[in-house]
Order: structure tokens, then sequence, then C-alpha cells
């Protein structure tokens, strides 16, 4: 990014996000790196280089705090794994606009999702 501030300020509620809910961040980060002048393919690799290290410093915390299950965890880790591997493999056919699509339609089901569980809750 070339203003540095813009970056810190970015970095830091993608931190939050991802700390606070697990994921998120990139939601926020490739907007971000677009609008920095990255193409989209660019600005999703490097939302997820970036998700790798703000997800390990976030896991870390909570191991330490003793909130983390690696029992939990190890069962979803092998097809994480596979999903990410797919994923590469499918990432370099795939057409930015098709991609810039399947993540925006991405954050509208996040996004709908999330706002379904509070209207659930209401009811």
């Amino acid at each position: 990014m070339k203003n540095k501030k813009t970056a810190v300020l970015s970095g830091s509620f993608s931190g939050i996000l991802n700390g606070l809910f697990g994921s998120g961040g990139g939601i926020i980060a490739v907007p971000l790196f677009k609008k920095s002048g990255l193409s989209q393919k660019e600005a999703q690799a490097t939302a997820l280089f970036m998700m790798f290290f703000l997800s390990s410093v976030s896991a870390g915390i909570y191991l330490y705090e003793g909130q983390l299950s690696f029992t939990d965890a190890l069962g979803y880790i092998p097809g994480g794994i596979l999903g990410g591997i797919a994923a590469s493999l499918c990432f370099r056919k795939i057409s930015p606009t098709l991609l810039r699509k399947i993540f925006g339609g991405f954050v509208i089901f996040s996004a709908a999702r999330m706002l379904w569980g509070i209207v659930a809750e209401w009811i």
C-alpha cells in the first residue's frame, strides 16, 4: 500500500475482525488491496497470505488463554488443506471477473446469514 497510515489502520481492522470472529479480515483486506492497485487475483492471494499470519497470532493467544480445542479442530484440518489446494489450482483458471463475482456473492451470503441469525434471536 502506498499510504502507511491506511495500511496500518486496515491491517488493524482486519486483525480485529479475524480475531473476534475467526474470519472476516479478508473481506476488508481484498477491497483495500484492490484500491491500492493490485488486481483481483493479487488482492485475494495477498489477503490470504495476510490472514495466515493474523490467524496464527489469534490462535496463539487463544491457545495461551486455554480457549483453543485441538481435538475439535483436527477433524476439519484435512478437508481444509484439500480445499485450499483445490482452490489454488482452480484460481489460475478462473477469470478475474468471475472471481470478483464469486467473492461478492460470498460476502453477500455471509452478511445475509449473519443478519438471519440476528433476526432469528429476536423471534
